[in-house]
C-alpha cells in the first residue's frame, strides 16, 4: 500500500500531472501520428530526431550544471546497468518495431487516446511482445543479464569529465539538426523532381523525330 506521507501523495501528483502534459505536447506535436512518426525512417520528416536530441541535449546540460553547482547529488540518480550485448540487441529489435508499427510505447498510447486504432493494435502488440518475453525469459534470461551490469556512463567510457562530454555531445547534436535540415530539403526536392510531368514535345522535336529515326 503507498505510504500515507505527504511528500509521497506530492510526488504522485506531480508524476501524473507530468504525464498528462507530456502527452497533450506530444499529441499537439504530431507525434500521435505513425505516418510523421515513420516518416523519419524515410527521410522526409526529421522531427522525432530533432525533438529528441533537444530533449536529450536540455536535460543533459540541466543535470550538468546542477551538479556543477552542488545542487543536485549526480552519484544518488539512478541509471540503467550496462548490459551492452543485449541492450544493442534490445535497441535493434525496437528499432524494426518502431519502424513496421509506426509507434513508440510512448507515442502509441497517445495515439490510442485520441481513437486511432493502428494505435490500439500496436499496443496490444507490445502487450504480447512483454508476455512472450516472460516466457521465454528461463531460455533467455543469461542473455538478458550478460556484461558488466555496472553504472557506466559515456564519461566513464571517455574518461572524460562530464562536462567536455557534454559540449561534445552539444556539437554533435547541432551537426545532427543541420544534416537533419539539408536531409529533408534533398529529399523534398527529388520527390518535387519526380512529381513534375514530363516535358511536352514542340513541333519542331516532332518533326525532327523522323530524321532522327532514319
Amino acid at each position: 500500500m503507498m505510504p500515507l506521507r505527504p511528500d509521497t501523495w506530492v510526488g504522485y501528483a506531480f508524476a501524473i500531472v507530468a504525464g498528462f502534459a507530456f502527452g497533450f505536447v506530444l499529441e499537439r506535436a504530431g507525434f500521435g501520428s505513425s505516418r510523421k512518426l515513420a516518416a523519419q525512417f524515410y527521410l522526409r520528416d526529421m522531427t522525432v530526431l530533432k525533438v529528441m536530441f533537444t530533449a536529450i541535449v536540455t536535460a543533459m546540460l540541466g543535470l550538468t550544471l546542477l551538479t556543477s553547482l552542488g545542487l543536485v547529488d549526480f552519484a544518488a540518480i539512478f541509471v540503467n546497468p550496462t548490459y551492452l550485448g543485449p541492450q544493442i540487441v534490445g535497441g535493434l529489435i525496437f528499432g524494426v518495431g518502431f519502424a513496421v508499427g509506426g509507434y513508440c510505447p510512448g507515442t502509441s498510447i497517445v495515439a490510442a487516446v485520441t481513437g486511432k486504432m493502428d494505435a490500439v493494435s500496436f499496443l496490444l502488440g507490445f502487450g504480447g511482445g512483454v508476455l512472450v518475453f516472460a516466457g521465454a525469459y528461463p531460455l533467455i534470461g543469461g542473455f538478458a543479464q550478460s556484461g558488466s551490469g555496472e553504472r557506466r556512463l559515456l564519461s566513464d567510457w571517455l574518461h572524460l569529465p562530464m562536462g567536455v562530454v557534454a559540449v561534445f555531445v552539444v556539437v554533435m547534436a547541432l551537426g545532427m539538426f543541420a544534416g537533419a535540415e539539408w536531409l529533408e530539403r534533398w529529399m523534398r526536392r527529388r520527390d518535387a523532381r519526380a512529381s513534375e510531368p514530363p516535358a511536352e514535345s514542340t513541333p519542331d522535336d516532332q518533326a525532327h523525330a523522323p530524321a532522327a529515326a532514319e
